[in-house]
């Protein structure tokens, strides 16, 4: 397999991960976000699957099939609780975006045939963090912000 076709199977494997947390957490809040991510796997899949011809004289990957940041990754998990808030999911969905920056950059280190392909996916997967980590700030300052009553709204009696 080459490395065009791991980084198909890495987007695909996203893609079921986020599907099947989509599917255990469609009754809360989360729903909307993992649907969404699982939407962009799929699509970078597809769009890696239209380049075959462009790239397809990439070296065989050395990486093992079985290796993705996806494998033996059941359900995101907290200590405490058994489904985790939007804010202990988000951190774990960073923490998965951000191995996917790291595989695609040490892909792309390791082998710069043409870094244009690994490039593109480094964006995208950076574009994933971006968002998450701009919905765990919004989510910690709601937590954290605490309404000064020196500049509050108060009615004047």
């Amino acid at each position: 397999m080459n490395l065009l076709e791991f980084a198909i199977n890495l987007e695909h494997d996203g893609e079921a991960f986020y599907r099947k947390q989509a599917e255990l957490n469609k009754d809360n809040h989360l729903y909307g976000m993992l649907v969404a991510l699982a939407e962009d796997e799929k699509m970078h899949a597809r769009i890696l699957a239209d380049k075959r011809d462009e790239f397809s004289d990439l070296p065989a990957s050395n990486i093992p099939r079985d290796q993705s940041i996806y494998k033996d990754e059941e359900y995101f998990r907290t200590e405490y609780k058994q489904v985790p808030d939007q804010l202990d999911f988000y951190r774990q969905a960073l923490e998965k975006e951000q191995e996917s920056i790291d595989l695609y950059k040490k892909i792309m280190d390791e082998n710069s045939k043409d870094n244009r392909l690994f490039g593109y996916l480094i964006k995208q997967e950076e574009k994933h963090y971006s968002l998450i980590y701009d919905l765990i700030t919004l989510l910690e300052r709601v937590e954290s912000w605490v309404e000064s009553p020196e500049f509050g709204i108060r009615e004047d009696y």
